[in-house]
């Protein structure tokens, strides 16, 4: 942003020095074009008065030796013609050639009309100022005299002052510049202290902190109002999010003693329950052990939102304890728990993240997984992250429900009647996260559903 505010100062500069510049230069060019052709105009002018009686008398000696020395003086060639357009005298030998806007200003001469005035002439033009004016005597025109003057000191002068305006309007770009950058500074600063600001509000809203004020009264009236307001919604988010937090831990773990009295009383009554009252102890005691389930979920995702320090990890360690935890009941569920990929791969995550993780997800999968199935670990290294990606062959979610799967309490449609709180994918990607890292899901080829965990590498 700050780029192209200067870019547009710039810009306006540029503008206002072209705008400037330009007509300056145009109107010193077109000024110093003028002198030079009303001189020349007036030179002409002479010489045509006196080159009547020569012409008339037919002796050109003394009209000749005036043309020569004008030439000396002046650098500039002039030429005398008869009535027919054909050279009579000249001031240099030999005659000069002209040119055919030369000649057509000699034809108007010839018509008894006035040289007209050239064109602004540009630098990179070169063609010489050629005037003719009538030779008259009385009414009759005897000849023309022609005046051929270089335009080479008009087109260096012209040169330079172009220089100068070009050589003025950098310098006022470059001073519009040096005068842009601290106010472009002054104006930015809240909105980089927004943007550096808007990171550090997160972490401490994560970790349940008080963020660090953006606000430090600088920058425009507008900005600083706006950063004002920014760390009253910082503060505001940080304690409803507080809250929110606290409120799921403390609610989990306050219902964790009224239910376990409630699960201890419907288990006394085993045996002392009416016969047609069977089927309701046995579904209130399915209930009572759900909201357990629910509430274990609860406090895993409290703990999980708790910014927790960084650590490197050791994989292996990770993946090992938690396979020969689940081995038995993957086992007993005749399943096949499979370890693939690269060993001694150590990552940075949250102490404890690996563990979380495999859980959450080998949980799922050995529940979902039909027996005879095959789940399968695998580790490695892809584009500088380390994967730890889980692939059972159980019946897989649909392609439009994967992004949603990672949602809290979610579950598929084709699952609801399977047991589980819809918390352990939320919780696993909630923990890669804190990490730096992500969690993934995808369908590989031969059915199934994959769930990998990438963390950075240590």
């Amino acid at each position: 942003m700050g780029t192209r505010l200067l870019v547009i100062m710039v810009v306006v500069v540029g503008l206002l020095a072209a705008g400037l510049g330009v007509p300056l230069a145009l109107a010193s060019a077109a000024a110093a074009q003028q002198d030079l052709f009303t001189r020349r105009l007036i030179d002409t002018i002479y010489y045509a008065s006196s080159a009547e009686r020569p012409l008339t008398e037919a002796d050109t000696s003394q009209l000749a030796a005036a043309l020569r020395r004008y030439d000396e003086v002046y650098g500039d060639a002039v030429l005398v013609l008869d009535a027919a357009g054909e050279p009579v005298v000249a001031s240099r030998t030999p005659a000069p050639v002209l040119d055919e806007d030369g000649r057509e200003r000699v034809v108007l001469a010839l018509a008894r009309q006035p040289s007209k005035p050239y064109p602004l002439l540009l630098p990179w033009d070169d063609r010489p100022m050629v005037l003719a004016e009538p030779v008259l005597a009385d009414t009759e025109v005897r000849g023309v005299v022609v005046t051929i003057s270089s335009t080479a000191p008009l087109r260096a002068d012209e040169l330079r002052t172009w220089t100068l305006v070009a050589a003025a309007a950098l310098v006022a770009l470059a001073v519009g510049v040096l005068v842009a950058l601290p106010v472009v500074r002054w104006i930015l600063r809240p909105v980089r202290r927004l943007d550096e600001g808007t990171g550090r509000v997160a972490v401490a809203v994560l970790a349940g902190e008080r963020p660090d004020p953006v606000a430090d009264g600088s920058g425009p009236p507008e900005l600083r109002r706006l950063s004002a307001s920014f760390d009253r919604m910082a503060e505001q988010v940080t304690q409803a999010y507080s809250a929110q937090r606290a409120f799921v831990a403390d609610a989990s773990h306050q219902l964790r003693n009224p239910l376990t009295a409630l699960r201890l009383r419907l288990s006394n009554l085993h045996g002392h329950v009416a016969e047609d009252a069977a089927d309701d102890h046995v579904a209130a005691l399915e209930e009572a052990e759900r909201l357990s389930t629910l509430l274990d979920g609860l406090l895993a995702l409290a703990r999980a939102e708790r910014t927790r320090p960084v650590v490197p990890l050791g994989i292996d360690a990770g993946v090992d304890d938690r396979l020969e935890a689940w081995r038995p009941l993957a086992e007993h569920s005749g399943l096949h728990l499979v370890r693939e990929g690269t060993r001694g791969l150590r990552a940075i995550g949250p102490e404890g993240a690996v563990e979380t993780v495999l859980d959450a997800v080998l949980d799922n999968a050995v529940k979902f997984t039909p027996p005879g199935g095959t789940v399968r670990v695998r580790t490695g290294v892809v584009d500088g992250q380390v994967e730890i990606a889980v692939r059972d062959t159980g019946p897989g979610l649909a392609p439009d429900e994967l992004e949603r799967a990672t949602d809290r309490f979610w579950r598929s449609p084709g699952q609801i009647n399977t047991e589980g709180s819809g918390l352990g994918l939320a919780i696993a990607a909630r923990t890669v996260e804190l990490g730096g890292g992500e969690l993934g899901l995808d369908l590989p080829a031969g059915g199934g559903l994959r769930v990998t965990a990438r963390l950075p590498r240590a």
